[in-house]
């Protein structure tokens, strides 16, 4: 049974940084991906990483967030900068056989596996 806990969120000032790590008790799944959701707003994905390191994001945090990790820690990163209010949400991350920003929308499978959240707050 594959657990993800993600660690690392809390508050910044806008135009600040903040970086966000998700534990992986195994690393089973090759695409891995960092999804939001703000208050009242549905989960949205952002950006993805597959098993050769390939990256996808979406236009809302291109160039702002970069999402990268360590196979040998089993950890996902989000380094996050230039920070926006509307980058307020609680962030998690999952893991499954599928996943890419397609079409400029973030797509994962249904069968994986999914963290419990951090909140990250800008302001």
């Amino acid at each position: 049974h594959v657990q993800l806990v993600e660690s690392g969120g809390g508050s910044v000032q806008a135009g600040g940084s903040l970086t966000l790590s998700c534990t992986a008790s195994d690393f089973p799944y090759n695409k891995m991906a960092w999804f939001r959701q703000a208050p009242g707003k549905e989960r949205e994905g952002f950006a993805t990483i597959n098993g050769y390191g390939f990256t996808t994001y979406t236009d809302s945090v291109k160039g702002r967030f970069t999402i990268s990790k360590d196979n040998a820690k089993k950890t996902l990163y989000l380094q996050m900068d230039s920070l926006k209010p509307e980058d307020t949400g609680m962030y998690y991350c999952a893991a499954d056989t599928t996943a890419a920003v397609v079409a400029g929308t973030c797509i994962i499978g249904s069968g994986g596996v999914w963290g419990q959240g951090t909140q990250v707050t800008v302001s």
